[in-house]
């Protein structure tokens, strides 16, 4: 079975299920997207990982385990999500030491969160996109759009209302919120005070 490399193409919080998310991954010589829902804090890992912005105080759980490998010289060359049973992904971590490659298991999401601190690739099987994969409505369509749009469709929820709550403060509040929100590691929080203050600085 031929592999398809995949990239991050957004993250969709969900209402209706609480706590969870949707990352939506897109192949790269393609037009399809694979969205998979993955908890509330790997989801915040991922994008703390992907914005480099907000630096947390204390390293996450992925961090750490970056930290670990790089004193250890252990690289995470790729990541294959390799299987799909009753809408549960599975994926490998491809490791690397000493010229010796390992395989080991894990979550998709935590699978992902890593990739994006060892800037390893992401594949897919063909076989996995022919059975979970959506097809993009047009090639002019934004990372947002694919992460609520499509991701709407895929699991059946409406997308995620704007928050309104920033807009009778300031944007010298709105930074110094996000920087006591990072203190505080309120990440979802810092997200959304991130978004308000990158729409209003266009």
């Amino acid at each position: 079975m031929s592999l398809v490399r995949l990239n991050i193409k957004g993250i969709s919080y969900s209402q209706t299920q609480s706590g969870a998310y949707a990352l939506v991954l897109s192949e790269i010589d393609g037009e399809r997207t694979l969205p998979i829902i993955i908890g509330a804090f790997e989801a915040q890992s991922i994008a703390i990982a992907l914005e480099k912005e907000i630096k947390p105080p204390r390293p996450l759980t992925h961090d750490l385990f970056k930290t670990f490998s790089d004193r250890f010289q252990i690289k995470v060359k790729q990541v294959i999500i390799h299987k799909l049973v009753d809408g549960v992904f599975y994926s490998s971590l491809i490791c690397e030491r000493d010229r010796i490659e390992e395989i080991i298991d894990a979550r998709t999401s935590d699978a992902i969160a890593l990739a994006t601190r060892f800037n390893a690739p992401i594949f897919t099987y063909e076989n996995i996109l022919d059975k979970a994969g959506i097809f993009l409505k047009s090639k002019e369509e934004s990372v947002e759009d694919v992460a609520n749009i499509e991701v709407e469709e895929a699991i059946a929820e409406p997308s995620p209302k704007q928050d309104t709550s920033f807009k009778d403060i300031s944007l010298n509040e709105l930074h110094n919120k996000l920087d006591e929100a990072v203190v505080n590691e309120d990440y979802e929080l810092a997200a959304k005070l991130r978004d308000e203050i990158s729409k209003r600085q266009k």
